[in-house]
């Protein structure tokens, strides 16, 4: 499949691209010292994926040396729940509002144009896999600390504007730019021959490649995409890395990046963010050596230690412990007994069951999880709420900023540009952000929750005079997510009593 957007027409003399290797290269050393234990918080926490060794077949078993699942069981909810707070599937999580710079007028005329717009761009969402891939991002995120969604554009007439694909974190090595962003990326793939005609389909494959490829299909070749700023928008170059010397398969440049890189955590110097599973790893460590060790106790005292003497008769190799089974002895020995053991095990479940419960506290399935008590009231449940967006606010903002911004910005670009939206700048002023994610509505809900009380307390006074009826209702109205659309923010005179 193409990537679509201004493709530049290749050269027919042949361009240097070793400086572009060599940045490559340079950045994949730097990203070398997290690959260990990267590798280590997949093979506790989500063994059937991340492979930063190429030790591994595809679809091979990787828990053979796992047994306590509490941590993947964690992950798992982890992502199912972020995915349900931030991008919540065939829901308007998102939306656009009037920038500050807009008159009154200007925003009453221009609110239904924006509400029509957010929900087009949503039905491409909900059309696309977007959640497929996006739960997987949520769960790389969540056991590597950093993830990376490709958006790309899809060929015109499918049945949706938006094509993605999740990263894993083996193939992606990131720059970080001036602003703090993730903003270059080198991508490496491993496609056969017709997936280098499908994906760059005007692209002159040298001939001894066809040859190879042809010869055998299953045969894969070295590509190396990259992603880089420059002047305010972002170079893309398709490499074909085979046999020494690279050849370039496609070039273009994007106005807004396909390659969005995001973080859980980001400690000061590092470029690769650091994840709860990471804060946990000795905890889920300790309690997987917890289970080995119950499970060798458990099969001790099933079975039994047992000993016997060396008469001549009894031959230990011959018995077997089954019910029924008749033994022979000699005269006047004690044949077969069992071996007393010196102490119990059962301290191990108390240990077992703390650590358990550190690494879903670690993990936010306490705090994240369904309301077991059906019996909690409203203030419980706002309660609790609002201890979830406390907990996740850092978090929250981080992947405002590096996910669902740029990622809503590339969305409105690419429809924009198709001629689906009106052709106004998304930039904040004249056309602005409105998120509205459970999440951030939850966060939200405070602010709301003191105004409320507020009215209440006036109005038990009877100095309702003190209180704008229709600056508060459109100020909940913005807080609660509702339609710009439905928001009128023009005083009508005849209206004042």
């Amino acid at each position: 499949m193409t990537l679509i957007n201004a493709i530049t027409a290749l050269d027919e003399e042949p361009k240097d691209f070793s400086h572009l290797v060599r940045r490559y290269e340079l950045a994949k050393s730097r990203r070398s010292g997290w690959e260990d234990t990267w590798q280590e918080c997949y093979d506790y926490a989500l063994p059937q994926s991340g492979d930063f060794t190429r030790s591994y077949q595809s679809g091979r078993i990787r828990t053979e040396r796992l047994f306590d699942g509490t941590a993947m069981d964690a992950v798992d909810q982890l992502a199912a729940s972020l995915l349900g707070h931030l991008t919540p599937p065939w829901t308007q999580w998102f939306g656009f509002k009037p920038g500050p710079d807009l008159s009154l007028a200007e925003a009453q005329a221009l609110a239904p144009v924006l509400e029509d717009s957010a929900k087009i761009i949503q039905a491409h969402f909900d059309r696309s896999n977007f959640s497929v891939e996006m739960h997987q991002c949520f769960l790389d995120l969540v056991v590597g600390g950093t993830a990376a969604l490709y958006f790309e554009e899809s060929d015109p007439g499918s049945f949706s504007a938006f094509k993605f694909s999740a990263v894993p974190l083996s193939d992606i090595v990131l720059e970080e730019g001036e602003n703090g962003f993730l903003d270059g990326s080198f991508r490496n793939l491993q496609l056969t021959l017709l997936q280098l005609k499908d994906r760059y389909p005007n692209a002159e494959l040298p001939s001894d490649i066809v040859r190879e490829g042809e010869k055998d299909p299953q045969k894969k070749f070295n590509v190396l995409e990259s992603i880089l700023p420059s002047n305010g928008a972002y170079d893309y170059t398709a490499l074909l890395i085979e046999k020494g010397t690279p050849s370039e398969l496609l070039s273009g440049r994007f106005s807004t990046s396909p390659c969005i890189a995001f973080r859980w955590m980001k400690s000061p110097g590092d470029l690769y963010g650091r994840s709860p599973v990471m804060k946990s790893l000795p905890d889920i460590k300790t309690a997987n050596k917890v289970v080995e060790l119950i499970l060798k106790n458990s099969s001790i005292a099933v079975t039994g230690i047992w000993q016997a003497d060396d008469d001549g008769v009894l031959n230990p190799a011959n018995i077997e412990l089954v019910p029924g089974a008749i033994i022979p002895k000699a005269v006047g020995s004690q044949g077969l007994k069992p071996l007393e053991m010196p102490g119990r095990f059962d301290v191990s479940q108390i240990i077992l069951d703390d650590l358990r419960a550190r690494i879903r506290h670690s993990l936010l399935i306490d705090k994240l999880g369904q309301i077991s008590d059906k019996r909690m009231t409203a203030t419980e449940v706002l309660e609790r709420s609002g201890e979830v967006a406390l907990l996740l606010g850092a978090t929250y903002g981080r992947l405002q900023s590096e996910l669902l911004t740029p990622m809503i910005r590339r969305a409105y670009s690419i429809l924009r540009r198709r001629g689906e939206i009106p052709d106004i700048a998304l930039d904040g002023r004249f056309v602005a952000l409105d998120y509205r994610s459970p999440l951030a509505r939850t966060q939200a809900q405070r602010g709301v929750q003191n105004i409320l009380t507020w009215v209440n307390s006036v109005q038990a006074m009877g100095a309702t005079s003190a209180v704008d009826a229709h600056r508060t209702a459109v100020f909940l109205g913005e807080a609660l997510g509702v339609p710009s659309d439905l928001i009128v923010k023009e005083i009508v005179k005849n209206d004042i009593p």
